[in-house]
Formats: C-alpha cells, structure tokens, sequence
C-alpha cells in the first residue's frame, strides 16, 4: 500500500506520460491486462487510456486491473487511468518513493 504522499509524487510524474496502452470496445479482455503487465515490467508506472465506446467506466476498470495485477490505483479521471507496480525487472532506473 502507497502512501498519501506516494501517490502524490506518482501523479505528478504520471503528468507527462503517455498512455502506454489503450482499452478497445472489448473492454478488459486477458490481451488487454497481459499488455498492461508487460508496460508495469518495464515502466513501473502505465498511464492507461479507454476509448469512448466502452461502457465500463475507468474507475471500475482500474480496480479490475489492480485486483488482477496486485498493482496500485494512482489516478482516475475522465477515461484515463495511471497504475503503479515495483518491477522486479533488472537493468532499469526503479521509481524511489
């Protein structure tokens, strides 16, 4: 569990990043959460953009993707989600919280 500060220095670095990966009208199908592992091993911190034919509202599908993921929620606003996980991935500059 991140602290009230943590999280607070994850969005604001959250602010100038990308999304790395976009939810389609599928919604969160297994390639979806798959892809937004892949971008946790590498990065740490995905920002995550839906597209406006899902009918799952961001929020509900960022708590899908933590419970799956054992990640931590940052941000959620509009239709755009930011999660954070530790990667135990070597060779790589690791966020200091």
């Amino acid at each position: 569990m991140i602290t009230t500060k943590q999280r607070s220095k994850l969005k604001s670095m959250a602010n100038t990043l990308r999304p790395l990966v976009t939810i389609g009208k599928d919604e969160l199908t297994e390639n979806v959460i798959k892809e937004i592992e892949v971008a946790l091993y590498h990065h740490e911190l995905v920002k995550v953009a839906a597209l406006q034919s899902c009918d799952t509202p961001a929020k509900i599908m960022c708590q899908q993707v933590c419970e799956v993921l054992f990640a931590e929620p940052v941000l959620c606003v509009g239709n755009r989600f930011v999660v954070y996980k530790r990667s135990n991935k070597e060779n790589i500059e690791h966020i200091e919280l």
